[in-house]
């Protein structure tokens, strides 16, 4: 079997991760603050403009001044969280299959009591 596409939306906070050198937990944290991923370069220029604070340690400090603990209780890549998603998806899809297949109006027939009488 072919390996699973990960989703293009979850494909640009891969791309951020490895380009700003971030953490899982950091790209955790950055999701579920609702950053963009495109635009953490902006945030992450901390050498040439010295004011501002390296972008793993802004992180931190939203997070914390937002949910008032340090890190995510449990820390999933995005990988991860992908390949989760994708079992949650092929789940659903699996479970509502049978149930179409048994369906009444599915078999032809029509149900008892709702014969047409000509």
């Amino acid at each position: 079997m072919a390996e699973k596409r990960i989703p293009e939306h979850l494909q640009a906070w891969i791309d951020a991760r490895k380009r700003h050198k971030l953490s899982h937990a950091h790209a955790q944290m950055a999701r579920e603050l609702g950053m963009n991923p495109r635009k953490l370069g902006k945030l992450d220029n901390h050498h040439q403009e010295p004011w501002k604070l390296p972008l793993p340690t802004f992180i931190e400090e939203l997070y914390f001044k937002r949910f008032g603990k340090e890190r995510p209780d449990v820390v999933l890549s995005i990988e991860e969280r992908a390949r989760i998603q994708e079992a949650k998806k092929a789940a659903r899809k699996e479970a509502k299959q049978p149930r179409l297949e048994g369906h009444p109006s599915n078999e032809g027939d029509a149900p008892a009591g709702h014969e047409l009488d000509h």
